[in-house]
């Protein structure tokens, strides 16, 4: 079966390159008539499956699939189609999969190679037309729908870009991770495939498509933009046409100027004075000054100096207490050295009988680590005891801390 279609393949490509300028002709022109210089040509391009005809009377045309090839293979800008259909690609990797998986129990190895060849095909072939999709996309918004030339053509095609990227973003959110790894289960090949592929595609697909959108829609808002003032000058110009003796009137000499004139920015952008730029402090010291003078002058009195006298003695000493706890941490600091030995804070805490919180002692254990110096931090190991949170990926609990002499 496979010798067959290995030379029907290659009967098809000597079709297309033996009558390549035909076929172009065709495509270019959409249709092809028959006389009496191509007539061979022509029929030889019809039995092949290459030309066909839509109805009895109609011209000779190329066939979606050759026309698709050409498109894709030229990147002709009028190639706009892009399969949205995610569920019937889904479902063929599933039934595939289970083919592959029934050979494979019935230890039936060709059958099972042949079924993982067209699984991966599918597989591949889905990828590379999701990113060739995307692809598409952005290529119409980079040339901004230019193979349309009016406003209202580019919003039309924007639009449809937009249910294009929604058809398919829902159409990956049913591929269900969960089911795939079921339906894969221990078999290596069939992860790969279903899982670690997919799941690579459809993550860098999903961003880039979500990227696609935003762009889809500033864009529909600047056409939009346009239309608007197209729409606006295209008034006035009616408006003036119907009224040729309009003359504007002077907007300056009124009082209250329409809002349509009445658009000018300011001449003035507002600012404020720098207070933490240190070439302003000439000026804001005399800023200060005079505010202090004019609050003299409002007060409406002078207050008469009186003598004041002033003793000047020495200051007396005063200490801080050190925190209880910061105490017990450096006793628990100084234990650990004496031993030698590692010392679990926890144990720590209930051999001495201390009465602080279990919680608020390993607070201040770690942080009394931290806040050592570097040079006496590089003589100590504290380790974090503990297991990794059951709901939250990431998180670690820790129950208990263990200090050691490095």
């Amino acid at each position: 079966m496979s010798s067959n279609l290995h030379q029907a393949g290659v009967k098809l490509l000597k079709q297309l390159g033996r009558h390549a300028e035909l076929v172009m002709d065709v495509y270019l022109s959409g249709s092809v008539s028959e006389d009496e210089t191509n007539a061979a040509a022509i029929e030889k391009l019809r039995k092949s499956d290459i030309l066909w005809r839509p109805e009895a009377d109609q011209e000779l045309r190329l066939k979606r699939s050759v026309r698709a090839l050409l498109e894709e293979a030229l990147s002709d800008e009028r190639n706009r189609q892009i399969d949205s259909n995610v569920g019937s690609s889904l479902a063929s990797i599933k039934t595939l999969a289970a083919h592959y998986k029934e050979a494979r129990h019935n230890v039936d190895y060709a059958a099972s190679e042949a079924y993982l060849a067209d699984l991966s095909e599918h597989v591949y072939s889905f990828a590379d037309g999701l990113r060739y999709s995307i692809r598409v996309l952005w290529s119409r918004i980079n040339n901004e729908f230019g193979y349309v030339g009016t406003i209202n053509a580019k919003i039309r095609e924007n639009e449809l870009a937009q249910k294009q990227v929604t058809e398919l973003l829902n159409g990956l959110e049913m591929f269900q991770f969960s089911e795939l790894g079921e339906i894969a289960g221990d078999i290596r090949e069939l992860r790969k495939l279903l899982v670690t592929s997919l799941q690579d595609t459809l993550s860098d697909c999903t961003q880039e498509l979500s990227v696609v959108q935003g762009r889809l829609l500033e864009l529909l808002g600047r056409f939009r933009q346009i239309r608007g003032r197209t729409r606006l000058l295209k008034g006035w110009l009616l408006y003036t046409d119907l009224h040729p003796d309009y003359h504007p009137a002077d907007h300056v000499s009124h009082k209250q100027l329409p809002a349509l004139f009445n658009c000018a920015e300011a001449l003035l952008a507002p600012a404020a004075v720098d207070v933490h730029s240190s070439l302003y402090e000439p000026e804001l010291f005399e800023i200060v000054s005079n505010i202090k003078r004019i609050d003299r002058l409002n007060a409406g009195h002078v207050i008469a100096e009186q003598d004041v006298s002033v003793s000047l003695s020495q200051t007396e000493d005063f200490d801080i207490p050190d925190n209880p706890l910061k105490l017990a941490v450096d006793a628990y600091f100084c234990a650990v050295i004496d031993s030698g030995k590692s010392q679990s804070a926890l144990e720590y805490l209930d051999e001495q009988a201390l009465s602080w919180d279990r919680e608020s002692w390993l607070y201040q254990v770690i942080c009394g680590y931290e806040g050592l110096p570097e040079e006496h931090r590089q003589y100590f190991e504290l380790e974090a005891i503990g297991e990794s949170d059951p709901v939250y990926t990431g998180n670690f609990v820790i129950r208990d801390v263990e200090l050691w002499l490095a």
